[in-house]
C-alpha cells in the first residue's frame, strides 16, 4: 500500500489520515487513522496546514486519486518505511480484559502476580509517547457496568504520564505500576459494591475506605515492589489537608507518587460514567478540582496535569453547553478550563472566561 502526501485542498470525505497532523505550535489537530469529513478539511484550511499524509484508499476501499491543486507535488512513501505499531485502543482494551481476569483471581484469594501486571502494562506504558489527547479521554471507553476495570488501567496510564511530565525520568513506570496496584485491595471487600445499582450507604462507604490498607497488605511482601510504590498504594486516597483515608495523613507526609495517583484517580473517576452518576466534561472536572486545589491536592502536580491536558486541546472540536460546536484556538494559563473558541457555524470567536454562562460540555474526539 502507498501513502500519499497531499494538500488539504486535495482531500475528499472518506480519506484516511495516516499520520497525526500537528499545528504550527506542535499541538495535535487531527489524530492518526481519522476518517476525513468536510469539517476536518475546513479545520486543516483554517490552520493553514501545508500537507497531510493519507492512505491511497478511501474508507470505502476505493482508490484515492487526488486532483492536483496549483501543481502541488504528491509524495509517496512505501508501507515498509513506516513503523507498524499495535493500535493503542487495542492494547488498552486487552489490558482492561486482563485486569478483570486478574481481579477475579484476587477475589478468589490468589496473590498479586507482579510479573503478570508488568507484562500487561509495559506495552501500554511504552505507547504513551505516541498518544496525546486520547489519554485524557479514556473515560469514553468505559460504561457504568465495567467502570472499575477501566479505572485501574486508566489511572495507571495517567499517573505514569504525569510522573514523566513532572520529571521522573527513571521512576515514571513505577508510578504507573503502583497506580494499577492501588485498588487490588477492593478484591478483599464485599462484592456487593461491584453490582450495587444505587449510591453506597455510609456503612458500605466506610467498608470501601479500607481498601488502601488491604491493597498495601497484598503487596507488602513482594520484593520487586519498592517502598515508594507501597507508600503510594497505601496513601493514594490521602489528601493535603488530612481529610483523606485510611490514616488522615497530611501534606508533607504523603509520598509524591501518592499525590500523582490522587490527581489521576480523581480525574478519571469524575469524568467516567458511574452507576449512580453520569460522566462529566474534563473541563468541568478540572474546574471542580481547582476549587479545592490547596486543600485536597498538591497544587504543582495538579497544575502540571491541567497544563498537559490543555496543551493537547488546542485545535480540538468541542460541544458547548448551548449546543453549539466550536474549536479551541487559545488557552489562557490563568483560566485554563475556560479557553477561547471559534464557533463552527459562523466563525465567531468567544472567550469562555468572559461568557461564564457557557461552558464546554464535551470534547469531540475526531
Amino acid at each position: 500500500m502507498i501513502w500519499l502526501r497531499v494538500h488539504p485542498e486535495q482531500l475528499v470525505p472518506g480519506c484516511i489520515i495516516t499520520e497525526q497532523v500537528l499545528g504550527r505550535t506542535r499541538h495535535p489537530i487531527i489524530d492518526e487513522n481519522t476518517v476525513i469529513n468536510e469539517k476536518h478539511i475546513h479545520v486543516l484550511k483554517h490552520f493553514q496546514i501545508p500537507a497531510v499524509e493519507v492512505s491511497n484508499k478511501l474508507v470505502s476501499g476505493s482508490p484515492f486519486i487526488p486532483q492536483h491543486v496549483n501543481e502541488q507535488p504528491i509524495d509517496t512513501k512505501p508501507q515498509n518505511q513506516r513503523k507498524h505499531t499495535t493500535s493503542f485502543e487495542a492494547l488498552y482494551l486487552d489490558a482492561v480484559a486482563s485486569y478483570k481476569k486478574m481481579f477475579t483471581k484476587w477475589q478468589g484469594g490468589s496473590p498479586v502476580d507482579i510479573y503478570q501486571i508488568r507484562k500487561i502494562m509495559t506495552p501500554l506504558l511504552e505507547h504513551l509517547k505516541n498518544i496525546s489527547l486520547d489519554l485524557f479521554l479514556l473515560h469514553k471507553f468505559s460504561s457504568k457496568r465495567d467502570y472499575f476495570y477501566h479505572h485501574g488501567i486508566a489511572i495507571s496510564l495517567l499517573s505514569a504520564h504525569l510522573a514523566k511530565k513532572i520529571g521522573y525520568e527513571k521512576d515514571w513506570m513505577q508510578v504507573g505500576i503502583a497506580a494499577i496496584l492501588a485498588d487490588c485491595g477492593m478484591a478483599r471487600v464485599s462484592e456487593n459494591w461491584l453490582v450495587k445499582e444505587t449510591k453506597l450507604t455510609v456503612e458500605e462507604y466506610n467498608e470501601i475506605k479500607k481498601h488502601p490498607t488491604l491493597s498495601y497488605r497484598m503487596i507488602e511482601d513482594i520484593p520487586s515492589v519498592t517502598k515508594e510504590m507501597k507508600l503510594a498504594v497505601l496513601q493514594h486516597h490521602e489528601r493535603i489537608d488530612g481529610s483523606g483515608y485510611p490514616l488522615g495523613t497530611q501534606d508533607e507526609k504523603i509520598h509524591p507518587f501518592a499525590k500523582i495517583i490522587a490527581v489521576s484517580d480523581t480525574y478519571h473517576a469524575m469524568t467516567s460514567e458511574r452507576i449512580y452518576r453520569t460522566r462529566q466534561s474534563p473541563f468541568k472536572v478540572m474546574e471542580e478540582m481547582l476549587r479545592v486545589k490547596y486543600q485536597k491536592y498538591d497544587y504543582s502536580i495538579l497544575q502540571k496535569f491541567i497544563d498537559t491536558l490543555m496543551y493537547y486541546t488546542i485545535g480540538t472540536r468541542v460541544l458547548l453547553s448551548n449546543g453549539k460546536e466550536a474549536y479551541i484556538i487559545f488557552v489562557d494559563q490563568n483560566a485554563p478550563t475556560r479557553p477561547t473558541v471559534r464557533l463552527m457555524d459562523n466563525d465567531e470567536i468567544v472567550n469562555l472566561d468572559e461568557k461564564r454562562s457557557i461552558f464546554i460540555e464535551n470534547i469531540i474526539n475526531n
